[in-house]
């Protein structure tokens, strides 16, 4: 009988062994447990009152354990010091000794702000004190913001200059107030909302609210989808907005993934981005379109000009004024266009302001397509005494021999070049200025052969007006120069190495002159065979690089006319017209001529509202082809 015994005593006392042993190692794992998790905190406040939460108040919130965590805190505003608390009167009480500020303790705050504050990735810590950020730099606050917000705003304007010219002025000029806030404000909801919508999906105890948010994004959808204005909104809208408004205010209440929020925000903003970048150079490239196109109303006026030329055609008066038209004694001007009123207006101020007309005499060259259209004009409208002479430029040149005709069609009127300088200040703020330079073109290099009877002539552009009388500009002796004309000092010769070449002048630090007024020398430049040069190096520019025309047009031009360029006053011309709003007044007013160089031409609707009223003195209104075709004066 005792052997039995022994074996079953045995036998319970390895049970009472191995229980016991895996008593102590569940117990060696669980405590690096608590003190991991932290749990050993809770045992040293005092518990809630019920001991446990129960299953109703667990689905309420969706988070049985936060419930538990705000019933600590606000239990923990009526009990007895904790050694919790102890400790941290020590902190405060050390934090005094030593002079600092001591953080205020905040307890049973509402749920809500706190999930609000944890949404947005900070804690609300009042009554802390404010520091002057600008206090290190002496500046005052309001001044230091203004500075700010003005390098912010030249820099963006700078970079957007760089990239489309005269766009951006013409986008400063025709800004418009914001309108159909109430659609743009529907769009900022939609972009809140779709942006915490996927984490608010993901969590089970809050279905009821994902699928009310995503009944209101479903009716903004479909709202925005039929509507872009305010006019055409519901009645109900503002129902809609406050709906809204109170469903987002719902989900910022409930801590949700901030990573899955970033993310979706960053996807939004990247297609808002993409969204604005493809409208903004839409919006260049229509200005581009608007700036380089005739208007519809200018070509309107060629075609019924030139209908009118072969229905009634007027007789040649060539014949008859061809004395005149060879005559070196009198005053020649010679203009390039294929604008039948831009020159109207150059012929207009020049005569209007001359106190004799009698000895003026205009050669307008221009294309085949609106020759007869000029022919028309021209004998419909006299000026004063002063005789008008159309020439087709497209005749001439195939007289010269030319073979590349379309090409150098093409290259007929001056050239105007857009020239962008950057340059960073002592406050490493990038600066951008820009300058219009107006050259002759291939066509200029025509005159002396088609002109040869001339010794002197003036050259004029037609995106120019006259103000004052042009007869003391004959008289100026211009010495051993062939060209006088305005210096554009901006614009030095060393900084245009990147079109011209390294060590292409012998005076880098030269000025770069304007065409637009422009007092020629013909015997000069006969003698010198400045035609001859150009075309020499415009030839060894097109096959040494791979350049364009345009650009082996401008080297060679400098370089033909370099030292041969007489200084005219600066109050002969002043330019900047077609792109410069900040000219001023005064000097506008003291200028014999106005010269409208850049994009913003005067007879387009995007030139410059200010200065058009200087251009629009020379048209005639009244005339009855510019009422026919709605001419936009």
């Amino acid at each position: 009988m005792k052997a039995p015994m022994a074996v079953g005593s045995t036998a319970g006392t390895k049970r009472r062994w191995m229980a016991t042993v895996l008593g102590l190692v569940l117990f060696s794992m669980l405590v690096p447990l608590v003190f991991l998790l932290g749990l050993h905190n809770t045992f040293l406040s005092s518990p809630p009152s019920s001991g446990y939460v129960s299953e109703e108040e667990r689905n309420s919130d969706g988070n049985g354990l936060r419930i538990y965590e705000q019933q600590q805190r606000v239990d923990a505003t009526v009990t007895t010091p904790t050694p919790v608390e102890h400790r941290s009167r020590d902190v405060d009480d050390l934090l005094r000794r030593l002079g600092g500020p001591t953080l205020p303790k905040v307890f049973g705050r509402d749920p809500a702000e706190d999930a609000k504050n944890k949404t947005n990735d900070f804690t609300e810590v009042p009554d802390l004190p404010k520091q002057n950020s600008n206090a290190h730099n002496n500046v005052p606050p309001s001044e230091g913001k203004l500075v700010e917000n003005m390098k912010s705003t030249m820099d963006g304007k700078n970079m957007c200059e760089i990239r489309f010219g005269s766009y951006c002025l013409w986008r400063e000029e025709h800004r418009e107030s914001m309108k159909d806030s109430t659609v743009k404000k529907m769009k900022d909801l939609l972009f809140v909302a779709r942006a915490y919508y996927p984490s608010i999906a993901k969590l089970p105890a809050l279905d009821k609210l994902s699928h009310e948010l995503k009944q209101n994004i479903q009716e903004f959808e479909r709202v925005l989808s039929e509507t872009t204005t305010d006019k055409d909104l519901p009645s109900q809208i503002e129902v809609k907005l406050s709906k809204m408004e109170a469903t987002i205010a719902k989900v910022k209440s409930h801590p949700v993934d901030c990573n899955n929020v970033d993310k979706k925000f960053r996807q939004l903003v990247d297609l808002t981005e993409d969204e604005a970048n493809f409208h903004m150079k839409q919006s260049a490239f229509l200005y581009q379109l608007a700036v380089q196109t005739v208007p519809k109303s200018l070509h309107c006026l060629s075609l019924r000009l030139t209908v009118d030329y072969f229905r009634n055609p007027p007789p040649d008066t060539d014949v008859l004024l061809a004395d005149k038209f060879l005559n070196p004694e009198l005053q020649h001007y010679v203009i390039f266009s294929q604008n039948v009123l831009a020159s109207s207006s150059v012929i207009n101020s020049t005569v209007m302001n001359s106190k004799e007309s009698s000895n003026q005499v205009f050669h307008v060259l221009t294309n085949r397509q609106n020759y007869f259209a000029m022919k028309k004009w021209f004998f419909l409208n006299k000026y004063k005494e002063a005789a008008v002479q159309v020439l087709d430029i497209e005749e001439l040149i195939l007289k010269g021999g030319q073979s590349n005709v379309s090409q150098l069609l093409q290259m007929f009127l001056p050239e105007e070049f857009r020239i962008s300088f950057r340059t960073v200040d002592k406050l490493s703020r990038a600066m951008v200025r820009t300058e219009y330079l107006s050259l002759f073109s291939y066509s200029h290099y025509l005159i002396p052969e088609i002109f040869q009877t001339l010794r002197k002539i003036v050259i004029l552009d037609d995106d120019i007006i006259v103000q004052k009388d042009l007869s003391e500009l004959w008289s100026i002796d211009i010495g051993e120069k062939v060209n006088a004309a305005v210096f554009l000092c901006a614009v030095k010769l060393g900084e245009l190495k990147h079109y011209l070449g390294e060590n292409s002048f012998n005076n880098e630090g030269s000025c770069a002159w304007m065409s637009g007024l422009n007092l020629v020398d013909l015997a000069g430049w006969r003698k010198r065979g400045l035609t001859e040069s150009f075309q020499s190096l415009l030839h060894k520019s097109l096959m040494a690089e791979d350049a364009s025309l345009e650009a082996a047009i401008l080297r060679a031009t400098l370089l033909v006319f370099e030292g041969l360029v007489y200084d005219l006053n600066d109050q002969w011309v002043i330019s900047g017209l077609g792109y410069n709003y900040g000219l001023d007044s005064d000097s506008i007013k003291k200028a014999a001529v106005l010269h409208f160089n850049g994009n913003m031409k005067p007879w387009l609707e995007l030139g410059i509202p200010k200065y058009k009223g200087f251009w629009r003195n020379f048209v005639n209104s009244e005339n009855s082809f510019l009422s026919a075709c709605n001419v936009n004066q």
